[in-house]
């Protein structure tokens, strides 16, 4: 049989041979026909039984198709292989179909653009989902290229049964609803998806779809960005989740993603999500500034992370509850407002050659029925490096932990741990906690320096410890409270600021070829102690222990026993907030990034209110430059004293400047890291004679190349005079303020009343304090401002009228001994999303903007201005 000619087929309003109505061109086009359409509005409802092509004579944007009033679809695609190019198809009413493919049949769109309803594509029932092979290309029943989905209700694209779509750099955008919905064994490739303004979910799966995405943009989806139910499949690479109105990514079911490259920046509530059996497994993926966890498993779900960073988490960045497993590898967690892994419930955790740092409460916190096994990695600047309080037995192993504020490692009451090899520095209260209760053994490893005890063995707890090294520790190197004991065998204590060992009434534990070196004394405490000791020494001579012991280093005050017991209560909880017996260790890993002067005097500039306080660091910015100058030009520098006191009311904003200061001074190169390490009295004043000067010290120490900001500084010197430690810490001080007057800045910040007694306290402060800054209070509408700041950050806003009204609230709110300036302000702001949210919860079914709107009637009920 000899080929067919295709031919071409004309539409237009008018001109020779031409047609006039496009489905008039269909009637006459044979399978493989072109229909040229010229510019114009056709208002049709069109079918495609046979394989033509549908194309815009004069490019994108010259041709609408526009369904008729009715409901029906501007184009039904029966037959196969149908090709629309540079077309604009406009449905009926937004939650119709605009375009519906049937089972069976073919439809590419390239550069088309489909407004006022869905792409529906019905595949045939019963088809196997198939499955993301490497390599494998499979067909597609529709294909959109370069496309534009805008304006649907309920969905933009609907696949079901069989069907198969594949979507290239194409934008989905104004959607009242979901991106794009998948059901059946749908299966959906993606490549350059833009998809912007859904108010439901970006693109939800059902039944066992599949999904596989590649270097796409997910941008403010009003719920999840991505949503799985049933047994459901994503593939998902080199893609952005932006700003979803809820997770980035829900598993819910049996169902299962695998991310590859992907980014999920600012979700409002946890990032990523994985409820009752669902599988997740990330690869080289980030997760930035959640509302709330950075993943959350609960359930029976399973994770697999490998390196991928979890930072800036509103809660801990990770929970895991139930029976829920998650496993980490070369992963990085840093800053959380709560725990970097919280581990609850009968749920698993294993992490390994990971960091976490910079977290509020504890690295890793193990409860309930939980277990963890930690190896090989790195916690830093937490207030407890690892707790554990579950009785189902962690093993933490090659581990370090630094900086941590109260304990390295903990294991409390009730809680069971295996320790090994572990290096704890620099701990505020303890190196190695055992809480009463616990169960814990501890093989190898170190506790170094920190101003507490390297370990501490509460009432009742028994830890069978050998081959540990303590050295240096701010206290003793072992403490045991009344009635511990235990086992120490092959460990050493060296260097310790108090004796070796205290032992406080009724302690016994048994000490195994232990070695004591270089410590003030091998024993210290109450002489009822029943220690048994077993082939040890102390400085090479054979160790006794007769019941008298050597009196402590230094002399101590009247009822002040020689080795104070550190104040952790019996039975705190992992990672609760106790009050550290020391100061925090602030000790940052790694260098900041280098910032412009100009970014940082922007930034300045950004602060609610400040005037005063903004022209003055102007002006210091400007002098010391000029001093930068001379220094470079080989001129000798004027005299320049950097210290500054700050004085001002509680909440004017006195810490974000000390920061930024510092931020400052490293860029115009005259401190070398800019850190900000915050101290208060109780962090430099010690309990006992002795103890304050190294206190005092070490804050210093952290500082160097930073600033050290001493807030409430007039509390170190009494009203009443007298002898007072804080004293000892001014004066103390003034020395390393003077041994170190190139390498820190000293800012004491306090109320404007009270600061000028701490300057003259000590001569040796008002020659280096020459210069105050004076924060004043925030007037009315700087609170609105930082109102509205808030607001803008959680992704609220105010109405007129509640803008107005907050403002007399402010204007009328009592400034007297309880108010907290900027705190005042977010205080507001955090009971105004409380009352807007009980008042939501009576709403049947709010709409966004309701969720996302305050008004008047959310302000505190106290302001006393009615609504």
């Amino acid at each position: 049989m000899p080929h067919r000619t295709t031919r071409t087929h004309v539409v237009g309003p008018r001109g020779r041979g031409a047609h006039r109505l496009v489905a008039d061109a269909l009637r006459a086009a044979q399978p493989g026909d072109t229909v040229v359409i010229t510019p114009g509005r056709y208002q049709e409802s069109l079918e495609l039984a046979r394989r033509v092509v549908l194309v815009a004579e004069q490019g994108p944007g010259t041709v609408v198709l526009a369904a008729p009033p009715g409901g029906a679809p501007v184009l039904v695609v029966l037959g196969p292989d149908c090709l629309l190019r540079g077309l604009e198809l406009e449905g009926a009413d937004p939650g119709d179909p605009a375009v519906t493919v049937t089972a069976g049949a073919g439809l590419v769109l390239d550069q088309c653009t489909v407004t006022g309803g869905r792409i529906e594509v019905r595949g045939p029932e019963g088809a196997e989902p198939g499955d993301f092979r490497e390599g494998e290309e499979g067909t597609s029943a529709v294909l959109l290229r370069d496309c534009r989905l805008t304006g649907a209700r309920h969905a933009a694209l609907r696949l079901s049964g069989g069907a198969r779509v594949r979507v290239e750099f194409t934008t989905v955008a104004d959607v009242d609803g979901v991106g794009a919905v998948l059901a059946g064994t749908a299966r959906l490739d993606v490549t350059g998806l833009r998809l912007e303004s859904t108010t439901g979910s970006g693109i939800r799966l059902r039944g066992r779809s599949r999904l596989r995405m590649t270097e796409s943009r997910l941008t403010s989806p009003g719920r999840a960005g991505l949503l799985l139910e049933d047994t459901a499949h994503a593939l998902v690479t080199t893609t952005r989740i932006e700003t979803p109105g809820t997770a980035g990514l829900h598993l819910g079911g049996e169902s299962h993603a695998d991310l590859t490259d992907t980014r999920v920046l600012r979700p409002a509530a946890s990032a990523l999500v994985l409820q009752d059996a669902a599988r997740l497994t990330a690869d080289g993926c980030t997760v930035t500034a959640p509302g709330a966890n950075g993943l959350l498993a609960t359930g029976t779900a399973r994770a697999r992370l490998s390196d991928c960073r979890l930072e800036d988490c509103g809660f801990s960045a990770v929970h895991l509850a139930d029976r829920a497993e998650a496993a980490f590898t070369d992963c990085r967690v840093r800053r959380g407002a709560e725990h970097g892994f919280h581990v609850a419930g009968s749920a698993v955790l294993g992490l390994t050659d990971s960091t976490v740092g910079e977290i509020a409460l504890t690295g890793v916190a193990v409860t309930d029925e939980a277990r963890a096994t930690v190896t090989g990695c790195r916690i830093d600047t937490a207030h407890t490096g690892v707790a554990v309080a579950s009785p189902a037995g962690s093993r933490i192993a090659h581990s370090t932990v630094v900086g941590a504020a109260r304990a390295g490692l903990e294991v409390s009451s009730g809680g069971r741990a295996v320790l090994t090899g572990n290096r704890v520095t620099g701990s505020g209260a303890a190196g190695l906690l055992f809480d009463a209760g616990s169960e814990a053994t501890v093989e190898g490893g170190s506790v170094e320096g920190g101003s507490g005890s390297g370990v501490v063995v509460w009432t009742g707890a028994r830890p069978v410890i050998s081959g540990l090294r303590i050295d240096g520790t701010g206290r003793n190197g072992v403490y045991f409270a009344e009635g511990a004991g235990g086992l120490l065998t092959s460990c050493d204590l060296v260097g310790t600021r108090l004796p070796a060992v205290h032992l406080a009434a009724g302690a016994a534990p048994r000490l195994r070829r232990c070695r004591v070196l270089d410590c003030p004394a091998a024993f210290g405490g109450d002489g009822s102690a029943v220690p048994v000791l077993e082939q040890c020494d102390v400085d090479g001579v054979p160790l006794a222990f007769v019941g008298a012991l050597h009196p402590p280093a230094a002399p101590v005050l009247p009822g002040v026993p020689a080795a104070p017991a550190v104040p952790l209560p019996t039975g705190a909880g992992a990672g609760a907030p106790a009050p550290p017996a020391a100061a925090p260790a602030e000790l940052p890993t790694a260098e900041p990034e280098e910032e412009r002067l100009d970014d940082l005097l922007a930034e300045l500039a950004t602060l609610v209110g400040l005037d005063r306080v903004k022209h003055d660091v102007h002006s210091m910015v400007k002098l010391m430059q000029a001093v930068r100058m001379r220094q470079e030009a080989g001129l000798p520098a004027p005299p320049l004293s950097r210290h500054l006191v700050f004085a001002g009311n509680p909440g004017t904003g006195k810490t974000t400047v000390a920061r930024l200061y510092g931020r400052l001074l490293k860029a115009l190169g005259l401190l070398h890291r800019g850190h900000l390490v915050e101290v208060d009295r109780s962090a430099l004043v010690g309990e006992y004679v002795g103890h304050t000067g190294p206190r005092t010290a070490a804050a210093f120490n952290r500082a160097l190349g930073g600033v050290l900001f001493i807030d409430e500084a007039y509390s170190l010197v009494p009203e009443s005079g007298g002898h007072d430690f804080g004293l000892e810490a001014v004066a103390t001080l003034v020395k390393l303020m003077e041994d170190h007057r190139d390498d820190v800045v000293v800012i004491a910040a306090g109320y404007p009343a009270d600061m000028a007694r701490f300057i003259g306290s000590n001569p040796g402060l008002s020659s280096r304090f020459t210069r105050t800054l004076f924060f004043e209070d925030y007037s009315a509408a700087d609170l609105v401002a930082i109102v509205e700041h808030q607001a803008h950050e959680h992704r609220y806003a105010l109405t007129g009228p509640a803008r107005l009204r907050l403002l007399r609230h402010f204007e009328t709110l009592p400034r007297g001994a309880g108010f907290g300036n900027g705190r005042s302000a977010r205080q507001t702001f955090q009971e105004m999303t409380e009352r807007q949210a009980q008042r939501m919860a009576e709403a049947v079914t709010p709409t966004p903007d309701q969720l996302s709107t305050l008004e008047p009637a959310d302000l505190p009920a106290s302001s006393g201005i009615p609504t």
